[in-house]
């Protein structure tokens, strides 16, 4: 078994870590304030059909659904700028946009004067016009402009995104209850439950890509 020297306590590979490292955002000087919601471009991620039921089911997509629905409600009696983004993995899959499996679910759909963009990989900014949608919107890249990002899936597009805004110079905050994602199978063939996934997603996310509130009410007006 492995075994490393931390403060002179020897310790295993399986001793628990009770004092965690300094975040990433910390060490180089990034803030920790969370977006304000009215002063903010609000864009909501794959909130797609093909992940409430099937083989793309997610742990929690309803209650994320739903938190993502009160997101959007608040977004638009603030007159915040929103985006849907939707992943279209072509004809006859999973994400087919031109199918029901594909569609941005009902609770979340947008309306008039709401862009939807279209990508195909899992960061929304690569190979899309997301940018030039921000800008038009007054978000422009390099600006420091506030995103607030929620949707499917945590692990994958959700963290991606935030990835992708950080390193255009947006100010990323995600919503963690308007998010999920599925249990996997880890390297070593052990099943990873969702909730870990979850929970090292976010926390990736808020290490150095972005600020993360646990509710939609926990994110300022």
């Amino acid at each position: 078994m492995p075994e490393t020297t931390v403060k002179g306590t020897i310790m295993s590979a399986n001793t628990p870590v009770t004092t965690p490292s300094a975040a990433l955002r910390d060490v180089v000087g990034l803030d920790r304030r969370p977006a304000r919601l009215g002063d903010s471009v609000l864009v909501l991620v794959d909130f797609q059909n093909t992940y409430r039921s099937g083989v793309m089911a997610l742990e929690g997509a309803e209650e994320a659904l739903a938190a993502g629905a009160r997101l959007l409600a608040r977004a638009r009696a603030a007159g915040t700028p929103v985006v849907h983004v939707v992943n279209d993995g072509g004809e006859g899959s999973p994400y087919d946009i031109r199918a029901e499996i594909g569609a941005i679910s009902d609770a979340v759909a947008p309306v008039d004067g709401e862009e939807v963009v279209v990508k195909q990989v899992p960061d929304a900014f690569h190979g899309t016009d997301l940018e030039a949608v921000l800008t038009a919107r007054g978000a422009a890249p390099g600006s420091g402009a506030d995103l607030v990002i929620a949707g499917f899936m945590t692990h994958m597009c959700v963290d991606h995104t935030a990835q992708g805004a950080f390193a255009r110079g947006y100010r990323p905050t995600v919503v963690a209850e308007a998010t999920a994602t599925r249990s996997l199978s880890g390297p070593d063939g052990t099943v990873l439950p969702a909730a870990a996934l979850q929970a090292a997603a976010l926390t990736t996310i808020g290490d150095l890509f972005g600020v993360v509130v646990p509710t939609v009410d926990a994110l300022p007006a």
